[in-house]
């Protein structure tokens, strides 16, 4: 389903129940619009991603429905609260997030383990809080589930690789049971082999009912798990169309945002794209 900038939110999401709500979300830094009257629900059990060129504002984006950036205009309700009559403390601690500044804020020497501890709190340092037994075995419980082995636990986070520091941030993002995922391009300067391991365990996160409403911005379609059931385009600070993945995944609005003809289509549940007469 395409939208228009200011044509209201997009349907399909019961505003009362949404996750994310923007209405007319528009970011202005330097008089550059990185977001123009944006309209966006994320409803509960609903698996988005976003997508469009570099520099299109798909991290924005992200940051205001995470309650990490204040809109120059519009309305922005995150979990039930609107910006600006909420603890964004509080807040935030309810929104799981997995992006590079979350991955670069965090000290190298830290163990995995105690990184994945620090999601309980939304901190980035275990002595800020105590953890029990309990949030210990969970935390393994998690690296596990990401398909860690025991012995990462114990690794600096520094001394990981790429694809095993994503695995960690996702368990830390889960730590906290959060009512709201976010990944901002986790796949992102991964190998083949690490980037298929990252969209398994991301496909069987959006095949749990119990995960929360979760949103994923990536440039790329093949970096979409089949799970994905909602897909937004951005281009130029708007979004150019928005609404379920297989109306949207499609060579007409994928060629509007990107600018270029493109050819899209899906194999095992996989969507690939590639550009059109090639």
């Amino acid at each position: 389903m395409s939208t228009s900038p200011g044509d209201g939110p997009v349907a399909g999401a019961d505003a009362a129940s949404a996750a994310v709500r923007l209405a007319g979300v528009s970011v202005v830094r330097d008089g550059v619009a990185l977001l123009d009257r944006c309209d966006l629900e994320v409803g509960p059990g609903q698996r988005w991603a976003v997508l469009g060129p570099n520099g299109s504002g798909k991290t924005t984006l992200l940051r205001v429905a995470g309650a990490a950036l204040w809109p120059t205009s519009g309305t922005v309700e995150v979990l039930g609260h609107r910006l600006g009559t909420v603890d964004l403390r509080a807040l935030r601690e309810r929104i799981g997030l997995v992006s590079a500044a979350v991955s670069r804020a965090i000290r190298p020497t830290l163990a995995a383990r105690d990184v994945v501890l620090t999601g309980r709190h939304a901190a980035l340092e275990t002595w800020w809080h105590e953890y029990g037994g309990d949030d210990v075995a969970e935390a393994n419980e998690l690296l596990a589930q990401a398909g860690m082995p025991a012995t990462v636990g114990d690794r600096p986070f520094g001394l990981l690789s790429e694809g095993e520091r994503q695995q960690v941030l996702i368990a830390r993002a889960r730590m906290g049971r959060s009512d709201l995922l976010l990944f901002d391009e986790p796949a992102a300067g991964l190998d083949l082999g690490a980037r298929e391991r990252l969209v398994a365990h991301l496909d069987t996160l959006a095949a749990d009912p119990s995960v929360p409403p979760l949103v994923l911005v990536t440039h790329h379609v093949e970096e979409l798990p089949p799970g994905i059931t909602h897909v937004a385009l951005v281009r130029s600070g708007r979004i150019v169309a928005a609404g379920e993945a297989a109306e949207v995944l499609a060579g007409g609005p994928m060629s509007a945002c990107f600018g270029l003809d493109v050819e899209i289509g899906r194999s095992g549940g996989r969507w690939w794209a590639r550009a059109g007469g090639r």
